[in-house]
């Protein structure tokens, strides 16, 4: 640019030159830097409980040969009469049993949560976990309404774009020879990463993305692009005892993980699990090549160490060879005695580390001792801080060694700030991901991530929120529940955990399926998806202690003293549920609060058991104490419903189902409560006004 405007000053006719400047301006505003992808929109979602009827998108259940969108002309008996967008003129006639509807990216959608199943451990607990099945862009665009703003830590383990057949979210979203496979991928990733920052709390949260090295540099791209407000470092994660040998490549036995920080968020220093019985001596002579490590700038900590020519053991200290000129070689040394003095490998007179006054105190106390080996003398001494370990009680001095240093155990280990390098045994992907994995559901997943790597990903993060709400809309096998679990065990804390997959099933099974006759949505496939079969009955395991076959889990978790029996499970609670979608003329008209109710319990912290309604009848109010919040559907009851409402300080939250805002304003003026929100009102504007959500 800078050319640019050079020739442009030359530019005589000031009226040109002006306006040849404003559209340069302009195309420099224009100009998209860094990451540049096409921005592609091939996803659409299968919507299995929606009925088909005219007007509607469809495509065919089984869409690996036929991935086109259709538009439904009209049903008639049990097939449809289907067009193209494309191609008006060329009509085709389906069994209804072979199409679903599909929701399109940016069309307007109206979720909620279908209650599939729970697991309650710890029934004195209003501590509840959520396990969502859902394409995770639906999930996210719900998760918005939920908790914008709000969430502490992200965590995801998204495909890796490897190309290999297998789980959909693991790595199989574009085929490997693709020529756009990356452009689309980094696609795929934006709009979900669009939704999750909105998530995130900017004054205080942490996201944190796994990938390996097919994607790295892109993903890389995309989070500074993103994210310029976060402060962004890559770890380096060693998952492999062995590596993985590809041919003409060097061997592979890490991957990387994304750390961004927002706001006031920190990385929590790490407590080694082992308990340090050695004392950290350190040198005594200075080094460095700073002028204050040689004598000229420090003579008064110039001077020499006696030593016993006999024993080795300390005679005496020397003073200060003053003034600064004086030879060393000036001092008379007893024939019974060593003197050692702060010089170096190549003869420069240095200077020690401490005074010779303290240093006198500091051998009488063990704290400075002399090794040697044959004629090579080394002064050695601890740290002040070292020194305020011994006063604090944190180390334990238990006697002296043959030189006469402390020897003593530290009651637990040192604080650390951790490395960018991880090279962590139970970081280990086949010991305690697949291995682990296998032991409490079967053989129903590969490369599931380690838990422990996942959390010490968490632990780093959210340590010190014990309360912190972690979300994974990547789940996979489901690690992060587990993991989090392990850390509120460890600290008892409450923290929360959502996790989003999908229900693909692997390549082999859905092949098997097919030769059975069976499609997507029929309820022998999807017992075998992923969501079904593996998240969440790793979930239910875990919890409880038990494998699939109800046998009691073997062994301890890593770490945890006194040791955590995995068959103990956990005092913990989550509950199961898939993602629908609600017609928004039935919900504005209150024909779906049934439907409604496990949303309006997650939007207010998930807290004691999700409530449900079992009859047909739709009740004046509902006051859930329990769950902390109430919800007023008759109007005309206020009066009673404020009276009841008053007895429960404990809520905080109320949903109040009107149509018209000044009853709505008038009803808010006269409760008590932190929150209020206009119940359909509230739930159908924000999936209006945030359609697409590009």
């Amino acid at each position: 640019m800078a050319a640019i405007n050079d020739l442009i000053s030359q530019i005589q006719d000031e009226t040109l030159r002006n306006r040849i400047q404003e559209e340069v301006s302009k195309m420099a505003k224009q100009k998209k830097f860094g990451l540049v992808f096409e921005e592609h929109m091939p996803e659409s979602t299968p919507l299995y409980d929606m009925p088909i009827k005219r007007g509607c998108n469809v495509m065919r259940r089984d869409s690996k040969d036929d991935k086109s969108i259709y538009v439904v002309l009209k049903v008639e008996g049990d097939t449809a009469v289907c067009v193209k967008p494309e191609q008006k003129d060329e009509a085709v006639t389906i069994e209804l049993k072979d199409i679903v509807r599909v929701a399109e990216f940016g069309e307007s959608i109206y979720p909620y949560l279908k209650p599939l199943d729970s697991v309650c451990n710890a029934p004195d607990s209003d501590l509840w976990h959520t396990l969502i099945e859902a394409d995770n862009y639906h999930a996210l665009q719900l998760l918005e309404y939920l908790y914008a703003g709000k969430v502490d830590c992200i965590y995801i383990d998204p495909p890796y774009n490897t190309g290999a057949k297998d789980w959909k979210y693991n790595n199989d979203y574009v085929d490997g020879n693709d020529a756009y496979r990356h452009s689309k991928w980094l696609s795929f990733m934006q709009r979900r990463l669009k939704l999750a920052k909105k998530l995130l709390n900017p004054s205080d949260s942490v996201l944190i993305v796994t990938i390996d090295e097919k994607e790295y540099l892109h993903l890389g791209c995309l989070l500074e692009e993103m994210f310029p407000e976060g402060n962004m470092q890559m770890i380096s994660s060693v998952i492999k005892n062995g590596t993985s040998m590809r041919q003409y490549e060097f061997s592979r036995c890490n991957e990387y993980v994304f750390y961004l920080r927002f706001g006031d968020a920190t990385i929590s220093k790490e407590i080694p699990e082992i308990v340090s019985t050695d004392i950290p001596w350190r040198p005594l002579m200075r080094s460095g090549t700073g002028s204050n490590n040689f004598r000229p700038n420090r003579p008064n900590s110039f001077y020499p160490i006696f030593l016993d020519k006999a024993c080795g053991n300390v005679h005496h200290i020397g003073d200060p060879l003053l003034p600064a000129e004086t030879s060393r070689l000036s001092i008379s040394v007893p024939d019974n005695l060593i003197a050692i003095w702060p010089l170096d490998s190549a003869g420069r007179e240095r200077v020690w580390g401490a005074s010779a006054e303290t240093l006198r105190d500091y051998f009488k106390k063990g704290y400075a001792k002399v090794t040697h080996k044959g004629a090579k003398y080394s002064v050695q001494y601890i740290t002040t801080g070292v020194i305020n370990d011994i006063d604090t009680g944190k180390l334990s001095v238990t006697g002296k060694d043959s030189d006469g240093g402390i020897v003593g155990t530290y009651s637990e280990g040192k604080a650390q700030m951790p490395q960018n390098q991880w090279n962590i045994p139970s970081h280990n992907a086949t010991t305690y991901g697949t291995n682990l994995l296998k032991d409490i559901v079967g053989n129903r997943f590969t490369f599931p991530k380690s838990l422990y790597a996942v959390h010490d990903c968490l632990k780093h993060s959210v340590r010190e929120k014990k309360d912190a709400l972690v979300i994974d809309f990547f789940s996979g096998s489901g690690p992060p529940l587990h993991a989090v679990n392990l850390l509120n065990a460890e600290d008892g804390g409450h923290r929360r955990c959502i996790m989003v997959t999908n229900n693909e099933v692997s390549a082999d099974e859905a092949k098997m399926l097919k030769d059975k006759g069976y499609q997507p949505g029929d309820a022998e496939w999807e017992k075998l998806g992923i969501a079904h079969y593996v998240t969440w009955p790793r979930t239910v395991c875990s919890i409880e202690g038990h494998d699939v076959n109800g046998n009691p889990l073997k062994g301890d978790y890593l770490g945890s003293e006194p040791p955590m029996h995995m068959a103990d499970g956990f005092k913990a609670n989550a509950a199961f549920f898939k993602l629908g979608f609600l017609d928004p003329t039935a919900v504005s008209l209150g024909m779906r609060f049934s439907e409604m109710l496990p949303t309006l319990w997650l939007k207010t912290g998930a807290k004691g058991k999700c409530p449900e309604l079992t009859g047909e009848q739709v009740p004046d109010m509902m006051i859930l104490p329990e769950n902390q919040f109430a919800v007023l559907i008759n109007e005309n009851t206020f009066a009673d419903f404020a009276e009841k409402l008053a007895e429960h300080p404990e809520i905080q939250a109320v949903f109040l189902a009107t149509d018209y805002e000044v009853n709505y304003q008038s009803i808010v003026k006269n409760l008590n409560v932190a929150n209020a929100y206009q119940l359909y009102r509230d739930y159908l504007d924000h999936f209006r006004v945030n359609r697409g959500r590009n």
